[in-house]
Parts: structure tokens; sequence; C-alpha cells
């Protein structure tokens, strides 16, 4: 569905995207994260056909952006963070210049626009100058500008900015409808919303991927985490006896207790494994659970790595 291959653009001095490759398959919710400046805006920018890449290659259904442009745009929804609306115009107005720009022609036009009003929940904003909406309802307008001509790709910065609680429940209802028949790419900085919605997460750092992920797979815990306080000398050993633990990584200290992080395919398994160890060579043990990887813990390390080459 969309192929990114090697794309690369600088500002000047400032390379804001190095070399960022990745696929997104027909109907997945990707989440696209990064700290400000990590480049997600300037991606998100160039597979919409708003920005030329310096280097590399997109192609959405096997069309190329740099040279079928207007073709690729077609099958494109676009909500930018900070979405351009006229303010002297109503609602319906907005949306039926929108459909004239989206290319639908006049018989289409009224029932495209209805339905974008009632899927964002405009019905009672639908005759109101959009000067006098709140910018809840401003986010809820851009929302229905890009959903108009049921695009088969909707790119979506930052969706539920101004919202409320109830609507933010209603636009995350509103993704999973759309993504039974669109393809989808949420850049936000609410890791709850890409929690609740996505099924995979791409994370930037310094320009370039630093972490492409299946959400399922940072939630399936692949080490045991043990504290004790015997020293690193003293424990490795012990911790290494059960077959299936395949390493062990000391970690900080805490109240003179040394914690641990065990290796192991099976960590509910391993568990009763090294407790049993422990207790055989007479040690207190102070903890023993699976590692918990949540998508903030894992930004937060990811985005305080060193700067190197993307994974």
């Amino acid at each position: 569905m969309i192929e990114v291959r090697r794309l690369t653009r600088s500002y000047g001095d400032l390379k804001a995207v190095a070399d960022v490759s990745f696929d997104i398959g027909r109907s997945e919710v990707v989440g696209l994260l990064g700290r400000n400046g990590a480049g997600k805006t300037t991606v998100m920018k160039m597979l919409t056909g708003y920005l030329e890449p310096d280097a590399g290659d997109i192609l959405i259904e096997g069309l190329d952006i740099c040279r079928q442009r207007r073709a690729v745009q077609q099958h494109i929804g676009y909500l930018p963070e900070n979405c351009p609306l006229y303010p002297e115009m109503t609602v319906i107005d907005f949306l039926d210049y929108q459909a004239t720009l989206h290319g639908l022609p006049p018989s289409k036009r009224p029932t495209a626009i209805r339905d974008a009003i009632e899927r964002t929940d405009l019905e009672p904003k639908a005759d109101q100058v959009i000067a006098t909406l709140s910018r809840g309802y401003h986010q809820r307008v851009g929302v229905a500008q890009a959903i108009l001509h049921r695009p088969q790709v909707l790119i979506l910065d930052e969706p539920t900015n101004g919202l409320d609680p109830s609507q933010i429940q209603h636009i995350r209802t509103l993704i999973r409808e759309l993504a039974e028949h669109a393809t989808l790419i949420l850049s936000t900085h609410i890791l709850q919303e890409v929690e609740a919605v996505c099924d995979r997460v791409l994370i930037m750092r310094a320009g370039r991927l630093a972490l492409d992920s299946k959400l399922d797979a940072l939630s399936n815990p692949q080490r045991l985490l043990v504290a004790l306080v015997q020293t690193p000398e003293q424990a490795t050993p012990v911790l290494m006896g059960p077959d299936p633990v395949t390493a062990v990584e000391p970690m900080e200290t805490l109240d003179g207790r040394h914690r641990y992080a065990l290796d192991t395919a099976d960590p509910a398994g391993t568990a009763p494994l090294v407790a049993r160890a422990v207790s055989a060579v007479g040690w207190d043990l102070y903890g023993l659970q699976p590692e918990v990887r949540d998508l903030e813990i894992l930004f937060g390390a990811v985005s305080q790595q060193q700067e190197g080459p993307h994974v």
C-alpha cells in the first residue's frame, strides 16, 4: 500500500529526515511518533506530496508520488497539525469548497458532505460560521475535510488536539471505522491515543527511524526482573542456572538491592525456576516479575538514545 525507501530531506545544513524506509499495509493503523524536531512532520508532508524529498522514493498504491503527485493525492486525506480553515465560511460552505477541490462531481457532493458531517458529529454546527466555533469543533471540521472524498490513505497530525474526553472517544471510534476501508497514519504526542487505536508504531529520532514494531510485540515481555542484595559477581551464576535463562543483565541498585534483567522466551514459566534457584542457595528474593514495556517507557528510552544508525 505505502512503500517508503531511503527518504531524505534537508533544510539547508539541517538534515530533517535521513535515509528512512518502511512499508505500511492496507488497513493498517500506524502511529508515527517522535519528539519535536524528530522529523515526523517532514515525513508526513512528503507522504502527502506537499514537500519533495531530496532523495528516496515514495510509492502509494504503486504510484510514485514524485512523478504522479496529482494521481496519488486523489487517494490521500490529510489533516495537518494546524488545519487551515476559512473563518468567514460556514461549515457546510467550507466542506462544499473542499469537495470541489477534491474533484467530487456536483451530484456526489451533498451525500459526501452529509456523511462527513455525520461521522464527525458536526450536525449542530453545520450552518454556523467557522470563526464562531471552539477549537475542538475546528479540529472536527479539519477531520471532516480529510475524509470527504473517502480516501484510501488518511494521514492525521494530532487529530484529537483541543478535543474534550467525549470528543476524543468519538474520534477513536471514527478512526477504527475508517480503518475498515483505509490505511491510517496517526501522529500525536498523546501516547494513550496510539495505544488505543494503532496496530503498529514508528518512532523517529533525530531524523532517522529508530523503531518499527507492532504494538502487541511491545506488550509481550521477553525479560524477567529480579531483585537481590547479592552483587552481580555472586548473582549471575545462580540466575543463569535455569535452562530458559539465556542472559543476565545487571541494572540499577536501589536501597542496597541489585536488580537484574533475565532474557527468556517464557518469563512466566521461568519465574518459579528462578525462585527455586535463589531459594536453594538461601538468598532472600526481593522482586520477581516480567518486565513491563508500555509505549511510554519505550518512547522515553528510544528518544534518549544517542543518535546512530536507524533500525
